[in-house]
């Protein structure tokens, strides 16, 4: 179809204001000159913004974008970290002349964040707070504690068979719905209402609905004044949900080096993190490596993963959740995510299936700090008797199938009748899960738990009903029961 000649010169119209505005424009602003969804692409006249510098465009500001690559000497290519609806060609781009930044302070405790830092609890925004970059380098070896210390959940199986390290990082490997959140927030629950910590929660790419609730479920257990929430949604871009972890970050290391305190930092679901750059690498158009993730998750993972550290002025523990594709460990994410865990907790779908919460796979998973000179030779002594039990009646479950448990040796069924009272005894009633399950949550200590497990390895209870030892705390409570 034709082209009018007036609409012909109205373009050329248009064009020459974009130009002619192009040159007048002061050395900090610039010009979009390309759109494509989230990677939009600035021309600037004289001087070209650093990488991972924040840009804002359109109305108030209200599009703000971070500079990921330099293309030539005029040209930045950068991912908007807000909707980019409304952003058109010859649009003017205001450079801030620096990075995103987070805001820290006492000011922030209680509250919760998106990745800009702004309020998003329906308050007013905190006053008395400082601006820090979320691009930190990681603590140097020299300022790192060597000193491995256990850090105590109040849950037994955790507590036991897979001991978390104080300063060290934990994963919740799972496939959907085998409750990695809520065991995430059960250990909330525990840790902050008996250590004198900060708990961080960091929302990455989760849905608006399990932040609500969290919220309203720490209100109500009273621990929100020692916590802060930072979220980056589901249906944010994918450059907001790649940056609100660093945000979280940032803020535990003000918690950690300014306050001196523990920090416990909770991620829900570090494989968004990894999904949020695998976008955003697709985006800037590299080339995709391995099932399709992007070429740089290593380093990208390490960046993150390493600013968590235990230093001589406190320490950030972190537990992440960790979602696993088709419950595929081999998996390039799930694999570069185990190798920066020093304790992995694999949930698994059967047990969950079988009612065996928390269905922690207790041969599964692992921990560095189970080792004789950490956790005590009868703590070692008692967990490895506990997984040999457990290893021998998965084993037995293939002949109890095809010919029944009464074609077992006497020994062997002694072994079964053990491992299932294990099984049953690790199981534990959540704080979190009172309302749905009518059950009280059971905080247990490492000690009665330890007890517990070595009283049914010496048959203490052969004579009682399993089900007497399912959903409790203390061993004693099995006697209650019958």
């Amino acid at each position: 179809m034709p082209v009018s000649r007036k609409v012909k010169e109205d373009m050329l119209d248009h064009a020459a204001v974009g130009m002619e505005s192009l040159h007048s424009k002061p050395r900090s602003e610039g010009i979009v000159s390309s759109v494509r969804g989230s990677v939009v692409d600035i021309q600037f006249d004289v001087h070209l913004p650093a990488i991972y510098s924040v840009l804002h465009a359109g109305k108030d500001d209200s599009i703000v974008i971070e500079v990921q690559s330099q293309r030539d000497a005029r040209h930045v290519r950068g991912i908007a970290l807000t909707p980019t609806q409304g952003l058109a060609r010859g649009m003017a781009v205001k450079n801030t002349g620096g990075p995103l930044k987070a805001p820290v302070g006492k000011a922030i405790l209680s509250r919760m964040f998106d990745v800009f830092g702004n309020a998003i609890d329906h308050d007013r925004q905190p006053d008395d707070v400082q601006w820090r970059s979320v691009h930190r380098a990681p603590p140097p070896l020299a300022r790192r504690s060597t000193k491995s210390e256990i850090f105590e959940t109040g849950i037994k199986v955790i507590d036991v068979l897979t001991p978390l390290e104080r300063g060290g990082k934990t994963g919740l490997f799972g496939g959907a719905g085998v409750g990695k959140t809520v065991l995430l927030t059960e250990m909330i629950h525990n840790m902050i209402g008996h250590q004198e910590g900060v708990s961080i929660f960091c929302g990455i790419g989760e849905r608006s609905r399990e932040g609500e609730e969290l919220y309203r479920e720490m209100k109500a257990a009273g621990v929100l004044p020692n916590m802060v929430m930072v979220f980056g949604q589901m249906n944010e871009p994918p450059g907001s949900r790649f940056r609100v972890g660093h945000v979280a970050l940032t803020m535990a290391e003000y918690f950690r080096d300014d306050e001196h305190r523990d920090v416990l930092l909770l991620m829900d679901n570090i494989f968004r993190f990894i999904q949020a750059g695998m976008e955003i690498s697709g985006l800037m158009g590299q080339m995709p490596s391995r099932l399709g993730y992007q070429p740089t998750m290593g380093s990208e993972l390490s960046g993150l993963e390493e600013r968590i550290a235990n230093t001589d002025t406190g320490a950030i523990t972190s537990i992440q959740a960790v979602y696993v594709p088709a419950d595929d460990f081999t998996d390039p994410a799930a694999v570069h995510t185990f190798s920066h865990l020093s304790a992995s907790i694999v949930l698994s779908r059967k047990r969950a299936s079988e009612g065996l919460f928390p269905a922690i796979d207790p041969l599964q998973s692992a921990s560095k700090m189970a080792a004789p000179g950490i956790v005590g030779e009868r703590h070692y002594r008692l967990a490895q008797e506990i997984r040999h039990t457990l290893a021998q009646y998965a084993e037995l479950k293939d002949i109890i199938a095809m010919l029944g448990l009464e074609q077992l040796s006497p020994e062997d069924r002694k072994v079964v009748a053990r491992a299932r009272r294990l099984e049953r005894f690790l199981t534990q009633p959540f704080f979190t899960t009172e309302q749905f399950t009518g059950m009280q949550g059971k905080l247990v200590t490492l000690d009665d738990a330890l007890n517990g497990c070595e009283r049914i390895l010496r048959d203490e209870f052969k004579d009682y009903p399993e089900k007497s030892l399912y959903m409790i705390g203390k061993i004693d409570e099995a006697k209650k029961e019958t």
